[in-house]
């Protein structure tokens, strides 16, 4: 029991970190239609500005220098490239962004190179306690972390002008643009929030237990990805609801791969993609989407 809960405890820690990946991926798509496969490039540029600046900055402002760098990239992605191209499909733009992400990841492997660097973390790979079972400082931070923004977020969301406007464009946007509702605009700040929070949660993935940053650090959003699918891509709650149950199947399936040896050695790493098709074959549309999601 104490091991199960364990490897439920660091499954609901990771899958939150997933789940601020997800919504990235959500929000782009929820007012654009638009799949963002950058957004792996844009979680390792966060993690490498982070701990390049580190170094010289200490760990708080290094944090901050992240967050805005890649949150600045998304938007200069969106205006600078998507924008250009406004009527192109949103298949065209999808295809784009994989292009994108590949020239983007491969500066950035050649900058880190071989080196794995360190994000700094004061908290260190300290463990924590919480009755009988352990858990990483970073882990349990990063679940904390997760709540506080996703909270926040969907505060924003429901109350705020910003969560009108943004909830407006996704359901009309030809009706919201004769109310005075600049769609450029809706556009813009959707990939500056989703480029944040792909820094935010590239803080917690390259702490303890993890290494620290290198390249494969982005394949993390290629598991965040599935989590967006199957709680459904047009909904918020469902990449909240997709991160947590990806990240528990995640880290169940790592902890009892011994008794699942039927299934075949690594058969963790394609765990994301296996739970996401089994949902979608209960709900095409995702636990939360919506019938009329478009398919890209």
């Amino acid at each position: 029991m104490t091991t199960f809960l364990s490897l439920l405890v660091n499954g609901l820690s990771i899958g939150a970190v997933y789940a601020l990946v997800a919504l990235g991926f959500v929000i782009i798509f929820k007012v654009s239609e638009v799949l963002n496969f950058a957004h792996g490039s844009m979680v390792l540029l966060g993690a490498y500005v982070t701990a390049r600046a580190e170094q010289s900055l200490g760990f708080p402002a290094a944090v901050a220098i992240g967050v805005a760098a890649t949150a600045v990239l998304a938007a200069v992605v969106e205006r600078g490239l998507l924008a250009r191209v406004r009527h192109a499909q949103a298949t065209q733009l999808t295809i784009l962004t994989l292009g994108l992400d590949i020239l983007i990841a491969t500066d950035l492997t050649r900058r880190i190179g071989s080196d794995v660097l360190s994000p700094g973390q004061p908290w260190g790979a300290d463990t924590v306690s919480l009755g009988g079972v352990g858990v990483t400082a970073n882990r349990l931070i990063a679940f904390c972390v997760a709540a506080v923004l996703i909270g926040a977020f969907f505060l924003a969301f429901r109350f705020s002008d910003w969560g009108v406007t943004l909830r407006a464009s996704a359901e009309d946007p030809e009706t919201a643009s004769l109310m005075g509702i600049r769609q450029a605009r809706v556009k813009t700040g959707a990939w500056l929030v989703a480029g944040a929070l792909a820094a935010v949660a590239a803080v917690f993935l390259t702490g303890s237990p993890a290494a620290g940053v290198e390249p494969s650090v982005r394949m993390v959003a290629f598991a965040a990805f599935p989590a967006a699918v199957l709680g459904g891509l047009d909904s918020p709650a469902g990449a909240l609801a997709g991160g947590l149950i990806i990240g528990v199947a995640e880290s169940l399936v790592a902890g009892y791969q011994n008794s699942l040896g039927f299934l075949g050695g690594g058969f963790g790493s394609v765990v994301p993609y296996a739970v996401m098709l089994l949902v979608l074959l209960v709900r095409p549309s995702g636990l939360f989407g919506t019938k009329e999601l478009a398919r890209v």
